[in-house]
């Protein structure tokens, strides 16, 4: 019978090189920590296949639609020629440098930090074992292995001309033709950017388009898509083949689509499946993600398994780089702090989550319809963009902010926006409802400068004084 090699034992055994990576301190001090992480690329989803890649090139694709779009406002014969081959360069060009300094930095720049650059799975609640044979265990263990895009059952991935979120970034060229399946916030996003970079884009939803946002929001999203590009709602994909060049999807209706391209994007799962998690009973909810008290600690049979915390996709609802830092910080305080002191509980408030696509989209908190499902008795408020000064100027006609109140505290139980800036202008909403400051008085007790975009949500607060 072959023994086991003896384990590595570290202070501090992280998995995950995304926002888990932000633990170990930045000089020579610390404790001796082992960071796990297998992905192609250091440092995690939102560098190199998430938030920050995609964004560059929205950005890029914002700046093409809107010259595409200045005609209604009297500018004519604005041409762009957006080249991908030149955006995608000068996009990885930066993260990869970012991503292999970061990686540099862990393996030389802190004798008291080990990087395994291998696949882990765990022998116990604070021991993995490496596909190499390697075994590490710790005094604190943090499970940070995040999430990964979610397979389809009839498209498969190991087609070239098949890609997900990871892969779709790097291609050589936008495809003449590309089919995205997939109806949130990732197919969306990239609805726009290939729509612009000149794809003949076919969104193929399940359901509706943003499910999980209000409905209102949801369907002029889906309007101005339309006009874009081609949505099919209602449609599920359940047949594919290829011949190298080009691929054919059947739909549920019988019909069949041939693309240069496919983009899978239906999704992301939490890694635990991967990792054991499972095995040495850990408790998960019904997706996958790790259970978690208030103060990040994993469980098992609901109580804080000792030593061991989680953070990021692999444990929130939310799969965003802000909720996930926010974790980190949470953990960081935590494993540090002295026996008799006080761990910091996870109590932000609201959490704004976009959908940076044209028109973006903002939102927090809850519908009207689920506040009323929870018992509250509140009422919404909708302000055009079109109302303000601001709205002229952009011959605006679809865009709004929406404002779910409470009726008896008159704070702000939900808000969103679809429409230019949708991100910014929702940031004084989060402060309010984060706070639970009252909407009484906070229209009229500061100034908003004028025209600007701020109006339109003084002018939502507004009405929804008028209502309380």
């Amino acid at each position: 019978m072959t023994e086991r090699p003896a384990a590595e034992h570290f202070e501090l055994l992280i998995i995950g090189a995304g926002s888990g990576n932000t633990l170990p301190p930045g000089d020579e001090g610390g404790p001796r920590t082992a960071i796990v992480d297998d992905g192609p690329h250091f440092g995690g989803t939102c560098l190199n296949v998430g938030c920050i890649p995609t964004k560059m090139f929205v950005h890029v694709a914002d700046v093409v639609r809107n010259a595409r779009d200045a005609q209604r406002l009297g500018v004519h014969d604005v041409r762009l020629r957006p080249s991908w081959p030149e955006v995608r360069d000068r996009v990885f060009g930066r993260i990869d440098q970012i991503s292999e300094g970061g990686e540099s930095y862990r393996e030389h720049g802190n004798p008291r930090v080990t990087l395994v650059r291998e696949r882990v799975e765990m022998l116990g609640d604070r021991e993995v074992l490496t596909a190499s044979g390697r075994r590490l265990s710790a005094e604190t263990l943090v499970i940070a292995a995040g999430s990964r895009a979610r397979h389809h059952d009839v498209v498969p991935l190991d087609s070239t001309l098949v890609h997900t979120s990871d892969t779709i970034m790097r291609i050589d060229d936008v495809p003449r033709r590309l089919a995205i399946i997939g109806g949130g916030s990732i197919a969306s996003e990239f609805a726009h950017v290939f729509s612009a970079f000149g794809s003949e884009v076919t969104q193929l939803v399940r359901g509706r388009v943003l499910s999980s946002l209000d409905a209102d929001v949801a369907a002029t999203f889906t309007e101005a898509a339309r006009e874009r590009w081609r949505v099919e709602t209602g449609t599920s994909v359940v047949g594919f083949s290829e011949d190298g060049r080009v691929a054919t999807l059947t739909t549920d209706a019988g019909e069949q689509i041939e693309v240069d391209a496919v983009l899978v994007a239906i999704g992301r799962i939490p890694n635990t499946d991967t990792l054991g998690t499972y095995e040495v009973g850990f408790d998960h909810h019904d997706d996958g993600r790790l259970r978690v008290d208030a103060y990040q600690r994993v469980l098992r049979d609901g109580h804080p398994v000792s030593g061991v915390f989680a953070l990021g996709d692999i444990d929130s609802e939310h799969q965003l780089k802000h909720v996930a830092n926010h974790e980190a910080r949470v953990v960081a305080h935590n494993i540090a702090v002295e026996p008799g002191r006080r761990l910091m509980k996870n109590t932000l408030g609201p959490v704004p989550d976009v959908v940076f696509t044209e028109p973006q989209i903002a939102s927090f908190g809850v519908t009207l319809e689920r506040a009323e499902q929870l018992g509250y008795d509140a009422f919404e408020v909708t302000h055009q963009y079109g109302s303000t000064a601001w709205g002229w100027a952009l011959e605006d006609e679809r865009s709004f902010c929406k404002l779910v109140i409470a009726r008896g505290s008159a704070t702000i139980l939900g808000a969103h926006i679809v429409g230019p800036d949708a991100a910014v202008l929702l940031q004084p909403l989060v402060l309010a409802a984060s706070f639970g400051h009252s909407i009484r008085g906070l229209a009229r007790g500061q100034y908003w400068p004028h025209p600007a975009a701020s109006e339109v949500v003084e002018n939502a607060l507004l009405r929804a004084e008028e209502e309380l």
